[in-house]
């Protein structure tokens, strides 16, 4: 099946460093990456950074226009008032088909703040038991996912998260 899944560091450079230990575990067969962004916003930064990681060669294009849509809508509106609700209403109706809704896009803009970093990856087909153990001692948190409850449930147990 295919995640899409948003991981949260409470520090700028800790999506940048699970980004590379995912990119590890692809190279050594545990997931495929179909792709990942990671977003930095720096302390005294106005609006965060994101690198697109372009893992998928041959649909890469269409990933960075949702890369580009979705972080549009995050960050690129005023971030008060009616435009900003507009924004994240129009975004949510494009990506309704890949389960991204307006209340996970306002979950996602009210968790990534100044100070923070976040991991978007879009995978599939992970072996989530050795996977975890990669990510042992790395503190993250997820704040959204298109994974049913139960398959929620079962990536938090693996990655020992809350």
């Amino acid at each position: 099946m295919t995640a899409f899944t948003v991981w949260k560091f409470d520090d700028p450079g800790g999506a940048e460093h699970a980004a590379d230990l995912l990119k590890r575990a692809a190279d050594d067969g545990l997931v495929e990456i179909l792709d990942h962004a990671v977003v930095t916003w720096p302390v005294g930064e106005k609006k965060p950074k994101v690198k697109h990681g372009r893992d998928d060669e041959i649909r890469g294009a269409g990933w960075g226009g949702f890369w580009g849509l979705l972080f549009g809508a995050l960050w690129a509106v005023p971030l008060l008032g009616a435009a900003a609700g507009a924004a994240i209403g129009t975004f949510s109706r494009v990506t309704q088909h890949v389960g991204v809704s307006e209340e996970q896009l306002e979950r996602i803009r009210d968790e990534i703040t100044e100070g923070t970093s976040a991991l978007f990856a879009v995978t599939e087909e992970g072996n989530l038991d050795r996977l975890g153990e990669r990510f042992r001692g790395v503190h993250f948190r997820l704040i959204d996912t298109n994974l049913t409850p139960a398959e929620r449930e079962t990536l938090l147990e693996t990655f020992a998260q809350d």
